[in-house]
């Protein structure tokens, strides 16, 4: 009914009331009772009925919750001490790292080991621990110091996005632990087994190997050999690395052999520094010094 109009229902109610009245049912009470049915209510009980209904929603729906939006920033005991353990990893941590690399240092970047001849326990400190990385930190330091960056950002690359240590350092720091304890025939060795592994050298690595072979008077043939292969493969010694050859032929008394190189290596390109070789020779002053100096300069 509350589709129609007022007026709509009144019309039809009056309608029906005319029409009942040819009909039997035509007493006051039917009347009545038909005209309740029919006719729309008063505003009034609207809006009585209405609120009975709001009342009626009010009480049975959900009633609001008053939630404590306080957050409880305090931290428990455990959580205290789990800070404090993390805290104290952190100091441990930061207590344990080198110091910050200085290219411009003339220090070592890494120490090397109290005994060299103790080959066990270089080997144990390379398999444990940060041993091959030390070494990653030498070969880099090195490489930097002697301005090839190249290679230096090249192995720096290898580490940071490989995630993992070059074989070329792995190889290196076993030739340069037997080159240190004086087992150049070892270090050969190794070398050799590198190459046969498809690794390929670096700068780093020929001046290991060149040093520890010059030091045994037997693998002198061998170190002329590796300067000028170093040489052939675009890689330029440093004033340690030639200056040990040259020494180790003069001590030798191969005076013709170490005129015969230098040509070589000038046929090469090669340049001798005389400021770097007086610096790396300056704790072998005597006869042996002076020869060195005579050839590579003519003084």
């Amino acid at each position: 009914m509350a589709l129609y109009g007022r007026s709509t229902i009144t019309a039809i109610s009056r309608a029906l009331i005319f029409s009942s009245n040819s009909i039997s049912y035509t007493s006051p009470f039917f009347r009545t009772r038909l005209q309740s049915l029919l006719l729309p209510p008063p505003i009034s009980t609207i809006l009585s009925e209405s609120l009975k209904v709001s009342n009626f929603q009010r009480h049975f729906s959900s009633t609001k919750k008053n939630i404590d939006t306080k957050v409880n920033f305090s931290l428990s005991s455990s959580d205290s001490e789990s800070d404090d353990e993390n805290t104290q990893k952190e100091t441990d941590k930061n207590k344990n790292l080198p110091p910050p690399y200085d290219p411009f240092s003339k220090k070592p970047a890494i120490e090397d080991p109290k005994d060299p001849k103790d080959l066990q326990q270089i080997f144990h400190d390379m398999r444990s621990g940060d041993g091959l990385f030390n070494h990653a930190v030498k070969m880099f330091d090195a490489l930097s110091k002697e301005g090839l960056t190249h290679e230096a950002l090249e192995l720096f690359g290898q580490i940071k996005d490989k995630g993992q240590m070059p074989d070329v350092v792995a190889h290196t720091a076993i030739l340069e632990a037997y080159a240190n304890a004086g087992q150049a025939k070892e270090a050969l060795k190794v070398y050799m087994r590198m190459l046969a592994s498809g690794v390929s050298p670096n700068a780093y690595t020929y001046a290991v190997l060149i040093k520890g072979l010059a030091a045994d008077a037997k693998f002198l043939r061998d170190a002329k050999k590796y300067v000028l292969e170093m040489m052939d493969k675009g890689m330029r010694p440093n004033a340690a690395t030639y200056a040990s050859v040259f020494e180790a032929l003069v001590r030798e008394e191969k005076l013709d052999e170490a005129v015969q190189l230098l040509e070589q290596m000038k046929a090469k390109g090669f340049v001798p520094d005389e400021k770097a070789v007086k610096e790396v020779l300056t704790n072998n002053r005597g006869p042996v010094y002076r020869t060195v100096i005579n050839i590579l300069f003519g003084k």
